[in-house]
């Protein structure tokens, strides 16, 4: 196990993010950066680090992570579901506990299309009686 690297790709609306789960410390590098830099927000530093706490494999693993597109909340979800995936394979006999909180299940909710006729996908424009 001297050079096992573990990989899982996670989606959450337009962002995608490859992760590699490298036997380590504990640190999370994304797109060459620490979570500390990369994240401003704590709440999307707890979805980040909730798979890894979930299963108590904090400190077993390096987790380095490419991700790209979309904002910094479909980032961090992005991020959730690639750690997941990749600790699935890591560790199979984890399956239960991140299928039960809901971490393998690709968000599908995305952006709606804009319609012909209306300013969005559903704001009409104004109306005015006269």
């Amino acid at each position: 196990m001297a050079n096992t690297v573990f990989i899982g790709t996670g989606r959450r609306k337009k962002s995608i993010a490859r992760v590699r789960l490298v036997p380590g410390s504990g640190s999370i590098t994304i797109n060459k950066r620490d979570i500390e830099n990369y994240f401003g927000m704590e709440t999307l530093k707890m979805i980040v680090r909730a798979p890894m706490e979930l299963t108590a494999t904090t400190a077993k693993y390096d987790v380095l992570v490419n991700v790209h597109g979309g904002g910094t909340t479909g980032q961090a979800g992005a991020i959730r579901h690639g750690i997941s995936r990749a600790l699935l394979r890591a560790e199979p006999e984890m399956r239960k506990t991140l299928k039960t909180a809901g971490f393998l299940t690709r968000d599908p909710r995305a952006k709606e299309r804009k319609k012909y006729g209306l300013k969005a996908a559903r704001r009409a424009p104004q109306f005015s009686k006269r």
